[in-house]
C-alpha cells in the first residue's frame, strides 16, 4: 500500500472489534504486528487511539498506515456512504418492493422523506431520478420522521397515488412499528389515547400531549404490547398507530414514561440512567412492517429489515427477533 488510508466502516459491521475488522480487511496482518501499530498510534478511530477490543460503529474513519499486506478484495480503498452515490443508485438500494403500481423502500435513520429547513437531500427530491418514459415521477403517500427507519410506501402513478392515500386516510392500513424504550410500561398490553398539539420551537416542530379541546389539538390512538425486556432497564415494543398524527408513537411512548432510545426531542432520564454500553444514542424507532390494499386489489404486505444501529442493540441485549416475527 502506497500511503495512508482513511477507511469508512460499512453498516454490516456495527459492534465489530477493530482487530477482527483488521483480520477482516487484511488478513495477511499478524496480531503483533497490529499491537504495535495500536500501541504507536499509527491506526486510529474517527482520530483517536484505539485498543484491539475498540468496538467500531459504522460511519467511522480507521485510519489505516502503510502496510506490506494487501487489502482483502482488492478494489477501491473507501466504503461509500449514501453521501457519495448518485440518487437512483441509492433509491434501488433501499428498494424492497416493486410491482407496477408500487414501491416499497427500507428507508435509512438520518434520510429525510421531505425536504425542509437544513435539509439538502431528501427522498422526494431523489424520486426525480426514477421518472417514467411519460415523464410521471413516482409520488410519496405517507412520511416517516427523518430518524426512523423502516418501510415507505411510493406510488409509481397519479391514479395510485390516490388510491393509496385514501386508504391512508380511511385507516385501512396496518402499520407495525419496533421500538426500544427505557424502562417497562406498567402494562404488558394497552391502548393510547390522548390529545396532541404542534407547536414551533426554535430546534424545529415539538408536540406535546394537550386537553381536549385546546386549539388545534388533534386525537391520536396507538397500540402497544411488549414483546421483550431487559430487566427493568430496557424493553422492546411492538407499537400500531391507529392515527398517523406527526411524532405520535415518540410522544406516546414518553407519555407512558417510557420513551424511545435515542430520541433528541421527547427523551428524558434522571441523571443516574446511563445508555447501555456498546449502544449507540442514536432513535431506535423502525417501521418494521406495512399492509396496505394494493391500488389493483390484493394486499401489499412488506416486512424490512432493522437498520444497523438497532440490530446491534438487539445483538446486545440477547432480543428474539422471531418473538417479534409472532404476529407479522
Amino acid at each position: 500500500m502506497a500511503g495512508v488510508e482513511q477507511i469508512e466502516v460499512d453498516s454490516g459491521e456495527a459492534g465489530m472489534r477493530l482487530d477482527r475488522w483488521f483480520k477482516t480487511h487484511y488478513p495477511g496482518l499478524g496480531f503483533g504486528q497490529l499491537q504495535k501499530l495500536l500501541r504507536t498510534g499509527q491506526v486510529r478511530v474517527d482520530g483517536g487511539r484505539a485498543k484491539a477490543d475498540t468496538r467500531v460503529q459504522p460511519g467511522q474513519t480507521i485510519r489505516v498506515p502503510p502496510l506490506d499486506v494487501d487489502r482483502k478484495g482488492g478494489g477501491p480503498t473507501t466504503m461509500r456512504t449514501i453521501r457519495d452515490q448518485g440518487d437512483a443508485e441509492v433509491l434501488s438500494q433501499m428498494l424492497i418492493h416493486e410491482d407496477p403500481k408500487v414501491f416499497v423502500f427500507n428507508k435509512p435513520a438520518g434520510l429525510a422523506v421531505q425536504g425542509g429547513s437544513g435539509v439538502s437531500r431528501h427522498v422526494d427530491g431523489m424520486l426525480e431520478a426514477w421518472r417514467n418514459k411519460k415523464g410521471e415521477k413516482p409520488r410519496l403517500v405517507h412520511r416517516l420522521d427523518r430518524d426512523t427507519s423502516g418501510v415507505l410506501v411510493v406510488a409509481r402513478t397519479r391514479l395510485a397515488a390516490m388510491r393509496l392515500a385514501e386508504s391512508f386516510r380511511a385507516r385501512e392500513t396496518k402499520k407495525i412499528y419496533w421500538a426500544l424504550v427505557k424502562g417497562v410500561p406498567k402494562k404488558a398490553e394497552d391502548r393510547i389515547s390522548t390529545w396532541l398539539v404542534r407547536e414551533p420551537t426554535p430546534d424545529g416542530d415539538r408536540v406535546r400531549v394537550a386537553k381536549h379541546g385546546e386549539p388545534d389539538a388533534d386525537h391520536a390512538i396507538s397500540h402497544y404490547r411488549v414483546v421483550e425486556q431487559a430487566g427493568m432497564q430496557l424493553s422492546w415494543l411492538h407499537m400500531e398507530p391507529f392515527t398517523g398524527r406527526t411524532h405520535q408513537l415518540r410522544v406516546h411512548a414518553a407519555h407512558i414514561k417510557c420513551p424511545i432510545i435515542g430520541d433528541p426531542k421527547y427523551f428524558e432520564a434522571d441523571q443516574n440512567w446511563e445508555l447501555p454500553g456498546g449502544m449507540q444514542n442514536r432513535l431506535h424507532l423502525h417501521a418494521r412492517r406495512i399492509i396496505i390494499p394494493h391500488p389493483d386489489g390484493g394486499k401489499v404486505d412488506v416486512t424490512a429489515p432493522m437498520p444497523p444501529h438497532m440490530q446491534q442493540s438487539w445483538n446486545l441485549l440477547g432480543f428474539d427477533e422471531a418473538l417479534g416475527e409472532a404476529d407479522l
